[in-house]
């Protein structure tokens, strides 16, 4: 007689989480012994909507929960509320999360609460500064003391992880995120936006958004922007914008008139990795960007004084230069100016992985249930 497949719950928020939880869920929905159940708490809304479309996946359930200027609190606790109800009836055997969101922590709590064991992607970033960045540094953390099962992206993630003491196991799987990126840069998707002009300039691709760059520094990077592009004739500046109007509107305001540059919405996961494979650099506080990049050879500089991806600045493939337009103006001239000097970032060994990330967890998963 063949046994009842097991259910497991897949929680997602955020559009990267839905990045790098696709080729994850992608895995489990082709592997029968699960029973796979995606659940939506919708903190982000359409851009989330973008990547599953993009992926083919479809949600059993939404939340719902995102509201206009809601606050870590409020997406906690409607998080907590409707993921309650849905693991009471679901009776999940697993709950997988993924990364470091408000969402992320939110269903690693509620699944504790049941006693449901949690398996967290993307286990074991660190900056060893609990406000930096605010609140992702935390949830992580808090994740870690939590899961059973810990999907380590690199080698040093593994050792932040057993220098933690946490009761889990660990797992050196690599990062999901390549996955998706290869798996989507594989279509050569196209990225058109109106007046840029690829092959007429080298085109710096930024995204601005973290809280811990709002107010001063967003300014100070703004300036940082200009004074590339007036030194530089040849270069345009493609920025999308975040939805947050804390980020969004400064920003307008002084990038808004400039002829180079490019203020656009968000761009959806396809659009963003053709502008990554036509860009000539990033300039960036995301995350998810010190890992992709690498893989299609651009060289990336990291907005932010601390980064939880030590690896990629290890690897030389991107560098950690702050918010001061000065150190932000003469790290992107060399890279524009020297050859030798971006050629050595683009050629760099991406850490991140190799595109079977997905395939590790799943066999994790299948061996923690002795299938």
């Amino acid at each position: 007689m063949t046994p009842s497949p097991i259910p497991i719950c897949i929680t997602l928020g955020t559009r990267p989480e839905a990045i790098k939880l696709a080729p994850v869920i992608q895995q489990f929905r082709q592997c029968a012994a699960f029973d796979t159940h995606v659940i939506l708490t919708g903190q982000h809304r359409e851009m989330v909507d973008q990547v599953m479309q993009l992926f083919e996946l479809s949600a059993d359930r939404d939340l719902e929960i995102m509201q206009t200027k809601q606050t870590l609190t409020d997406i906690t606790c409607r998080s907590l509320r409707g993921l309650e109800t849905i693991f009471e009836e679901v009776q999940p055997q697993l709950v997988i999360v993924q990364g470091d969101t408000t969402t992320a922590f939110a269903a690693t709590l509620a699944a504790f609460y049941q006693k449901i064991p949690v398996g967290h992607v993307e286990a074991g970033l660190r900056t060893d500064d609990l406000l930096n960045p605010y609140p992702e540094e935390a949830n992580r953390r808090l994740i870690s003391q939590l899961a059973q099962l810990n999907f380590a992206p690199t080698p040093l993630a593994v050792e932040n992880l057993q220098r933690s003491g946490i009761v889990g196991a660990i797992h050196h799987t690599g990062n999901t995120v390549i996955d998706a990126l290869l798996t989507v840069a594989q279509r050569q998707p196209p990225c058109e936006v109106k007046g840029l002009e690829w092959e007429k300039y080298r085109t710096l691709l930024a995204t601005v958004h973290r809280r811990e760059n709002w107010g001063e520094p967003l300014q100070d990077i703004g300036q940082g922007f200009l004074q590339i592009l007036n030194k530089f004739p040849d270069t345009a500046l493609l920025l999308p914008l975040h939805r947050n109007p804390t980020v969004r509107e400064p920003l307008q305001a002084m990038l808004g008139d400039h002829p180079r540059v490019f203020l656009t919405e968000p761009l959806d996961y396809a659009e963003l990795v053709g502008a990554i494979a036509r860009c000539y650099l990033l300039l960036t506080d995301s995350g998810g960007l010190q890992e992709e990049a690498p893989s299609l050879g651009k060289p990336v500089l990291v907005l932010r004084e601390t980064t939880e991806r030590p690896e990629a600045i290890a690897a030389g493939t991107a560098k950690l230069v702050g918010t001061n337009p000065d150190r932000l103006v003469a790290e992107a001239s060399q890279l524009l100016s020297d050859t030798s000097a971006y050629e050595a970032m683009a050629t760099a060994i991406n850490p991140f992985g190799d595109g079977h990330a997905a395939e590790r967890i799943l066999g994790i998963v299948k061996d923690y249930f002795s299938l």
